[in-house]
């Protein structure tokens, strides 16, 4: 039955979530400002190899969370435009809850939460489950990367006599992932080349049977290798790549 958490329960849970996920951990929410509690267990996690998924929908990451993230290998990170869903999975239970990621919402705010047991809510879990799964899928996974730039003295006051670069963090993220140039399209440039979004195109692709569902991944299949998609392996794993100008 699923139980009712309130602000330090929700708060308490949450951390008891991660802490226990030994499998996979999904992690969704608007803003993505991490406290070091919750820092401390999502190291911990990476450090087991724990398969780590994290969307986010405020595209404002602070320098000092980019730099982390990009150093944590089995975190993926997402990008979800309108994203207004807050929701924690680890392969046994999942809070839903007004909850953000952030410290002030941990400590100041009036919080409300449902924690959902998958041994004794089967089909709540499995709905939950499969919503985030959806949100992944229409997301855009991101490249983290932190790279310093140097400001030009050009617009300088006249009356300085030491030209200095101001160095200063400029955050990335791009909505491909960290890979190579290829001559071909990810999935994402392809919907954008034809007009589509990218779940979207996705659809059509597994309705054309170019991409099949395996354990909320979307993996391309032999007719779809016949169509002129390849595979490839890229920092955040299996990604599709399609010819330019390909219909579906």
């Amino acid at each position: 039955m699923a139980k009712f958490l309130n602000s330090s329960g929700t708060t308490y849970h949450l951390e008891e979530l991660i802490k226990n996920a030994s499998d996979r951990l999904i992690i969704i929410s608007p803003y993505l400002k991490l406290n070091e509690r919750i820092k401390e267990l999502l190291e911990d996690r990476n450090r087991l190899k724990i398969d780590i998924r994290i969307v986010y929908g405020k595209n404002d990451l602070h320098p000092e969370e980019i730099n982390w993230l990009k150093n944590l290998t089995f975190i993926r990170t997402s990008f979800c435009k309108n994203l207004h869903a807050k929701c924690y999975l680890n392969e046994n239970e999942c809070i839903i809850t007004s909850l953000n990621l952030y410290e002030f919402s941990q400590v100041n705010n009036n919080e409300m939460g449902v924690l959902i047991y998958r041994n004794e809510d089967a089909k709540l879990y499995a709905d939950t489950y499969e919503e985030a799964q959806r949100i992944i899928r229409i997301s855009d996974e991101v490249r983290m990367s932190l790279e310093k730039v140097s400001e030009s003295d050009n617009k300088t006051d006249s009356n300085a006599k030491t030209a200095s670069a101001t160095v200063q963090a400029t955050a990335i993220a791009t909505t491909e992932a960290a890979t190579p140039n290829y001559s071909k399209l990810t999935t994402a440039k392809l919907a954008k080349e034809l007009g589509l979004k990218t779940q979207e195109l996705n659809d059509k692709l597994l309705a054309a049977g170019y991409l099949v569902e395996q354990e909320g991944e979307l993996v391309l299949t032999d007719i779809g290798r016949t169509a002129g998609g390849t595979s490839k392996r890229g920092k955040f794993g299996e990604f599709c790549l399609w010819d330019s100008g390909m219909v579906v």
